[in-house]
C-alpha cells in the first residue's frame, strides 16, 4: 500500500464494488468526463472490476481515506484489443467529487506508474474528453503529451465532445 496522510492506495478489491460503481456513476450522470450515458448497477461493473487483476499490466488502483471512504480510483487496461496492442495500455483516474484538488489523483497515477515500471508496458495512453484543464495538468505533470485530439467524436447531453489524447512513454 502507498499512502499521504492518512489516504492509502491499494489494489481494487470485489468489496470496492458498489462504491467504485456509485463513484464513476456520478461522473456517467453528471459529466461528459465518461462517454457512458446510463449509469451502471454493481452487477453490470463487476466484469470490468474483475478484467483488473492484482498483478499485470492490467491493474485498478483504489484511494481510501482514513475513514474507509473511496476518495479514487485508477486503471490501466488494455489500448485496443488485437495483439500487436499488448505492450500499450490505456490509463484513466477518477476522483470523488469532494476529493478533487487533493493529491489524490497524483497519488493514485504515482502507485499506478510504480506497478507498471516491471510490467512489460510500452506506452499508456490516456484520452480526455475536453474541456478538462485540471487532468491535462495532471496528465502533464506524469509526462504525459498531447499527441492529437478527435473533434467531436462523442455526442452527451445533446452537444458534440472533444478528445484530447496523450502519450506516455514507460520504457
Amino acid at each position: 500500500m502507498h499512502g499521504r496522510g492518512e489516504t492509502q492506495v491499494r489494489a481494487g478489491a470485489e468489496t470496492d464494488l458498489t462504491a467504485l460503481t456509485d463513484l464513476y456513476n456520478h461522473y456517467v450522470r453528471e459529466t461528459a468526463i465518461t462517454f457512458d450515458t446510463e449509469p451502471f448497477s454493481p452487477a453490470q461493473r463487476r466484469p470490468w472490476l474483475l478484467s483488473h487483476p492484482k498483478d499485470g499490466p492490467h491493474r485498478l488502483l483504489v484511494a481510501q481515506g482514513g475513514d474507509g471512504t473511496l476518495l479514487g480510483y485508477a486503471t490501466s487496461g488494455p489500448f485496443r484489443t488485437k495483439g500487436a496492442y499488448a505492450t500499450s495500455v490505456e490509463t484513466s483516474v477518477y476522483c470523488a467529487p469532494e476529493a478533487t484538488g487533493r493529491g489524490v489523483g497524483t497519488l493514485l497515477y504515482g502507485a499506478l506508474f510504480a506497478a507498471l515500471a516491471d510490467e512489460d508496458v510500452h506506452r499508456a495512453y490516456a484520452g480526455i474528453a475536453q474541456p478538462n484543464e485540471a487532468s491535462a495538468r495532471l496528465h502533464a505533470r506524469f509526462a504525459f503529451r498531447h499527441i492529437g485530439t478527435f473533434a467531436q467524436v462523442g455526442r452527451k447531453f445533446d452537444r458534440y465532445w472533444d478528445v484530447a489524447w496523450y502519450q506516455k512513454d514507460l520504457r
